[in-house]
Parts: structure tokens; C-alpha cells; sequence
């Protein structure tokens, strides 16, 4: 593909930037501000969220429910598990995040040369205030928030409209992430070559190009 890319397209979470605190940090000072023995963690928060989002206004209210139905299941009623999300909001700082190495540099150098566009899973509210936080929020032409402009990735519609936000074709981008799940297909779909953060998942081959970090994006590989 050398040559013929004409746009850069990334993931934000894990591939951009990663929390100071993580859920599991946050969850323990839930339950204990709660009053209860812990009875999730990030993994089931994690695998349940999307039952709550369609009807969500925002990853608020997702949450809300999610928790209320993992607090129940644990033989909990509902409001403790409002309780323990209340806390969680309060306790979740959304800019409180930090470039992952060599992801600033990187977006830096490649917004000299091409124009960048994001394509996350994520609620705008929540994920601005990433952007925001890390001051990168204008070096993007256009952001899609997938899941909420369009389908959730791995869905090739979100990757779609940053393309025709950036006004160029699948065949001319690459897409950054870290998501075997998510990123990597979904770019596939819409067309679209991709470069893996490798978190030392078996790839299968499926990457079009595979990072060893973000500093491998100062000379780019394709």
C-alpha cells in the first residue's frame, strides 16, 4: 500500500490512551463507600454492558442498569446496584487518561502529512472529554463515535462515515487499534487496511500490519 494512503484512521481506547485509574480500582472504592462485600468486577461489567446501551441516553445510565442487574443477580436489590454506580460516576474521571507510549508523537508526525480521523466504541460525552483531556481533540478532521453515530464496531458503517467525513476511499486509509474483536474486522469490512497494536493475541494473520508500540508509527510500515 505504499504510497497510496491518504488518511489515518484511530481507535482511542488502548490504542491512543489507557486510564490512570483502572475499573477495578474504581469498583473497590464503590462497594466500599457502598457498604458491600464485591461481588463483580471489570470482566462482567465489561461482558454486560452492551445488554443496557440501545435504550441508554449515555454510558450514565448503560451503566446504571448493567450494575443494578449484576447487583440483583448477586442477591442484591436494584438500588444497590444504582448506589454502586452513582459512586462509580462520581469516581470516573474521563480526561484522567495518559498517551499510551509513543501515541502523541505519532498522531503528531502523521497529522503532518495526512489528515486523521477517530472511529471508537464509545459515548461522545465520555470520549471528548478523553480527547479534551489529552489535548488532541483538534488534531482530528473527523470523529465517528460508534455505537451512537452509527453501529458499534466491528461494524464496517462507522468506518464508512469517517471516510466520507475525510472524503477519501477505504482503499487510501489505514485504520490504528488494538481490537482483534473489533478494530481489525470492522476496518476490514469497510475496506479498509489496518495496523494492530499487538497485545500479544494471536493475530492469525489477520492484521494488515502489526505495531510493536506506537512509536513504530513515526516511519510508517505501509
Amino acid at each position: 500500500m505504499s504510497g497510496s494512503v491518504t488518511a489515518v484512521l484511530f481507535d482511542v481506547d488502548g490504542t491512543i490512551c489507557e486510564y490512570r485509574r483502572s475499573a477495578d480500582e474504581i469498583l473497590d472504592v464503590c462497594f466500599d463507600t457502598v457498604g458491600v462485600d464485591r461481588c463483580f468486577g471489570k470482566r462482567e461489567y465489561v461482558s454486560r454492558y452492551a445488554e443496557f446501551t440501545e435504550d441508554a441516553a449515555d454510558i450514565r445510565e448503560a451503566r446504571r442498569g448493567c450494575f443494578a442487574a449484576l447487583a440483583e443477580e448477586a442477591g442484591h436489590d436494584a438500588e444497590t446496584g444504582h448506589a454502586i454506580a452513582a459512586t462509580f460516576a462520581e469516581e470516573r474521571d474521563h480526561g484522567n487518561v495518559d498517551f499510551l507510549p509513543g501515541a502523541e508523537r505519532a498522531i503528531e508526525v502523521l497529522g503532518e502529512e495526512y489528515p486523521l480521523g477517530v472511529v471508537t466504541n464509545g459515548d461522545p460525552w465520555m470520549q471528548s472529554q478523553k480527547l479534551d483531556g489529552l489535548g488532541i481533540t483538534d488534531a482530528f478532521d473527523r470523529v465517528v463515535h460508534a455505537g451512537y453515530d452509527a453501529p458499534a464496531k466491528p461494524a464496517p458503517e462507522p468506518f464508512h462515515l469517517a471516510l466520507d467525513g475525510l472524503g477519501v476511499n477505504g482503499g487510501e486509509a489505514v485504520h490504528v487499534g488494538n481490537s482483534l474483536l473489533s478494530d481489525v474486522p470492522g476496518a476490514k469490512a469497510a475496506g479498509i487496511e489496518t495496523a494492530w497494536l499487538d497485545d500479544g493475541s494471536d493475530h492469525r494473520g489477520e492484521p494488515d500490519y502489526i505495531l510493536g508500540s506506537m512509536h513504530d508509527l513515526l516511519e510508517p510500515p505501509w
